[in-house]
């Protein structure tokens, strides 16, 4: 249910963005009216225990609980930008009792309680929420008149109030429960014995706020020019569709669907779609571990290969150092055979102890043939032109064999463990299928000559795919706003949900031109110096930092705009081709944003 209302925050925004109004006043700014009452109103009420913003993502079970909002299909769907987090209707639960409810929500530790000025009228809701505060976090939100409050005299919990009851106020208050928005008024009189004037506590914004691009200085309708060439990349067959997102300012302000999975048309595009991000997994999951081991002391970029993976030591990896991979300045070869040299005796259509690894539907690959067959191709590849940039898949898996070594933990967990799940990143990792239906993950290829089967939810790449779908250049699915999470991140430098993740030095370092030789970072791409190659785009600073991937994929951070761009296809279904690129999509889709920033300014 939480998925199918996951639009509702888009279609309110839209409201006020997008559809054509008699408002003597654009629709954004109307939006904008609308929050600063919000914004002047809102209190924060016995957060002693700091309780609000909700931290701690990964140790959090949330729901939340609502009785007569209107609004909370609407709520429900902004706080699940956040986390995820299980809704349930309190008024069903009225006739027989709310202790009923209470064991409903006996595996929550944390529950958001919604209450309107009929609410408080209901003396089982007050007492629903008395009881169930001594047991677990309860964050209640009322928007109503301040005369309520003294009915919730009793109620030690959190409580965030605003006198305002608009939409634009129930989801102003569902962002500060996150932090999306800071929260920094006083009670400005007497309400309750517990509630006195000039009481009140101050939070500060640290997670992404959902706004209308007003809210950064951007007319809505200057960004129209996405939706054309969003239309003409589908109408071209550059890609059955896309998803876009642009935050500026710590604010997502567009974020829109296009277009269909594939070109029979059967299922839009949504919001919360899972792309495989391809060559993004490069700096939205190795770089990150590398650059959190640095952190650490585990790691010294200066360092050689074989300091960290002795089996290296007698092959010519021996003497790379970590810089030179990162650089993809080592001289390794791009990448090594992969299907065309798998034998018939390597692979079977069925599962068993033999063929253990799941490549895709009816494809088993042998036990250990990573570590048997592309592990020895790989160390004993050739190099070619070292100190020169020569762009290589090997240099991630080689990255990938380092950082396991060093956290004794696969990829995919250390990631999810110790990134993805505190950041509140609900559909980011690895292997899919193990957490999401197929209709959820978006298909890329229509593999006719391998693996016989439309790829969906199974990496595209051939690498990954043999190397069981985790591997460190490519294998990471996710959805356009949990990329948005994870680079507002490294756009805070290093600082996200009052976390910090990595250190802002070891972010700067990172992300900063290292070399003569290329205009890349440490496993970062970057803005391309030569102004004719106009890339990313050709507005992009030189500051800008990102990636793109072979399936249609990209992610730019521009410290300048303070933005993040993030551009979610599958280009290469039903098979690949080229127009994406040639078409220059996903640059012009990045300038026509610089471009509304310009007339804004």
């Amino acid at each position: 249910m939480i998925r199918n209302r996951l639009g509702g925050i888009l279609l309110i925004l839209l409201a006020f963005t997008l559809l054509q109004s008699a408002c003597a006043q654009s629709p954004g700014m109307e939006y904008l009216k609308e929050k600063q009452k919000v914004e002047k109103s809102i209190v924060l009420l016995n957060n002693d225990k700091y309780l609000i913003p909700l931290r701690d993502l990964e140790n959090l079970k949330i729901a939340s609980v609502h009785f007569s909002n209107k609004y909370a299909s609407e709520f429900d769907s902004l706080l699940n930008k956040y986390d995820k987090v299980q809704s349930f209707k309190g008024k069903e639960y009225l006739h027989k009792g709310l202790n009923t409810l209470a064991d409903e929500l006996k595996l929550y530790n944390t529950v958001i309680v919604q209450l309107n000025d009929a609410d408080l009228n209901n003396p089982q809701i007050i007492n629903f929420i008395i009881t169930n505060q001594a047991l677990k976090n309860v964050a209640v939100v009322f928007n109503g008149r301040g005369t309520g409050l003294k009915k919730l005299n009793d109620v030690t919990a959190p409580i965030t109030w605003t006198d305002q009851t608009t939409q634009v106020a129930w989801l102003y208050s569902a962002q500060a429960i996150f932090g999306g928005v800071a929260i920094t008024n006083k009670l400005t009189g007497n309400h309750a014995p517990r509630y006195q004037k000039d009481m009140g506590f101050v939070t500060e914004k640290t997670r992404l706020e959902y706004s209308v691009p007003e809210d950064a200085g951007i007319d809505a309708r200057n960004l129209t020019e996405i939706d054309k060439i969003a239309h003409e990349a589908i109408a071209q067959h550059a890609t059955p569709g896309c998803v876009v997102l642009v935050a500026k300012n710590g604010k997502v302000i567009f974020n829109k669907a296009y277009g269909y999975h594939t070109y029979n048309k059967s299922t839009p595009d949504r919001l919360d779609d899972i792309f495989d991000l391809a060559s993004m997994t490069k700096i939205s999951a190795t770089t990150m571990e590398t650059m959190q081991l640095v952190d650490q002391g585990k790691l010294n970029i200066e360092l050689p290969l074989s300091t960290y993976l002795p089996i290296t030591k007698g092959t010519n990896k021996s003497d790379l150092t970590i810089r030179e991979i990162l650089e993809h300045q080592a001289g390794l070869i791009p990448d090594i055979p992969t299907f065309e040299v798998v034998k018939p005796a390597d692979h079977s259509v069925d599962s068993s102890a033999i063929y253990p690894t799941k490549v895709n539907e009816n494809y088993y690959l042998r036990k250990d043939y990573f570590k048997d067959v592309m592990w020895p191709k790989m160390l004993n590849s050739p190099l070619r032109s070292r100190g020169q940039y020569v762009y290589s898949d090997l240099s991630m898996v080689f990255m990938q064999q380092v950082v396991e070594t060093l956290t004794a933990m696969p990829e995919n967990e250390y990631l999810q463990k110790n990134l993805y799940t505190p950041l509140g990143m609900q559909t980011a990792g690895f292997l899919p299928l193990y957490r999401f239906p197929a209709s959820r993950i978006i298909p890329t290829e229509d593999d006719r000559d391998y693996r016989h089967a439309l790829l969906d939810g199974y990496v595209h790449d051939p690498t990954a795919a043999l190397m069981g779908g985790v591997a460190g250049h490519a294998g990471l699915f996710a959805s356009a706003n949990d990329v948005a999470i994870l680079f507002q991140m490294m756009l805070n430098r290093g600082m996200y949900g009052g976390v910090q993740y990595i250190k802002a030095e070891t972010v700067d370092q990172f992300t900063a031109k290292q070399s003569d030789v290329s205009r890349r970072g440490l496993g970062f791409d970057r803005w391309d110096p030569i102004l004719s190659n106009n890339y990313p785009s050709k507005l992009a600073s030189p500051q800008t930092f990102g990636h793109t991937g072979f399936t249609g994929t990209c992610v730019w951070v521009d410290p300048r705009d303070n933005l993040v761009y993030v551009f979610l296809s599958n280009r290469v279904n039903p098979n690949v081709g080229s127009k994406l690129s040639s078409l220059n999509i996903r640059p012009r889709i990045q300038d026509a944003v610089y471009a509304a920033i310009q007339k804004g300014l």
